[in-house]
Order: C-alpha cells, then sequence, then structure tokens
C-alpha cells in the first residue's frame, strides 16, 4: 500500500513539519499496526525525526548545515546546488517508523520533518507502509 504526498516549500532551506499529514494518510488508510516507511525521491531534500514541540530546533539544525556545508565554496557541479546535495546525503532519503494504534510510534517531543536544500520547490514523499 501506498500514497504519495506533495510538500510545496517556500525557503532555500527549511524543515517542514509533516508528521500530522503522514498521520492523516495512515488513519484513512485503516493501518492499525505494521510500519510506516517513508522516502523522498530528490537528491536535494530528506526527511528526518527530531524535535518538533519547539520550533527553534529546525533553525538550529539549518544553521549548522549551512556553516558545515556552505554555499560559498568552489564546488564543481555546475547547476550551483551542491550544498544541496551534500545536505540531504547527510540528512537521508527515508525514514521507517512502527505503527501502534493507527499513530506513529514517535516519541512525546519528536516529529517528522521534510527537509528542503534547494528550494522553493514542489516536492514529493512517499508513504508506504506494511500492516
Amino acid at each position: 500500500m501506498n500514497r504519495t504526498l506533495t510538500v510545496k516549500t517556500r525557503s532555500k532551506t527549511e524543515l517542514i513539519d509533516i508528521t500530522a499529514e503522514v498521520e492523516k494518510v495512515i488513519q484513512a488508510e485503516g493501518v492499525d499496526h505494521g510500519v510506516c516507511f517513508l522516502f523522498v525521491p530528490h537528491t536535494t531534500a530528506a526527511v528526518t525525526i527530531n524535535e518538533h514541540a519547539d520550533p527553534s530546533v529546525k533553525s538550529d539544525i539549518l544553521m549548522v548545515l549551512n556553516k558545515i556545508v556552505p554555499w560559498n565554496e568552489a564546488y564543481r557541479h555546475l547547476e550551483g546546488n551542491s550544498p544541496a546535495h551534500i545536505k540531504a546525503s547527510m540528512i537521508g532519503a527515508s525514514e521507517m517508523i512502527a505503527v501502534e494504534r493507527g499513530r506513529l510510534s514517535l516519541g512525546t517531543w519528536q516529529g517528522v520533518f521534510f527537509c528542503e536544500f534547494d528550494g522553493p520547490r514542489s516536492r514529493k514523499i512517499h508513504v508506504r507502509w506494511l500492516s
């Protein structure tokens, strides 16, 4: 079973909380228990799980990623978005999350984030599950 979510990003780099959208898919499909697999089919975007209670965590993550992988290096990639490719590789294109009683089995402070590193764009995230 699978669905695809569309995420419209507004900035060059941003983290967007998609926890509620993923849970809506799971509940709409009647998944009670199982495993949810998320996959981002883009080379300049990613998905991660992190704290979603304090919005400063998102900005701190982006601040440090931009320091580690700055935009103004002598990159060879002709499109000019090498930092986005590197950040996407560092974070990763997928996550697996247990589903219990129709909800993602996340910790109290955890949320699922779509990570944009070369926006703004219209992006996809594939949601698959095994029950």
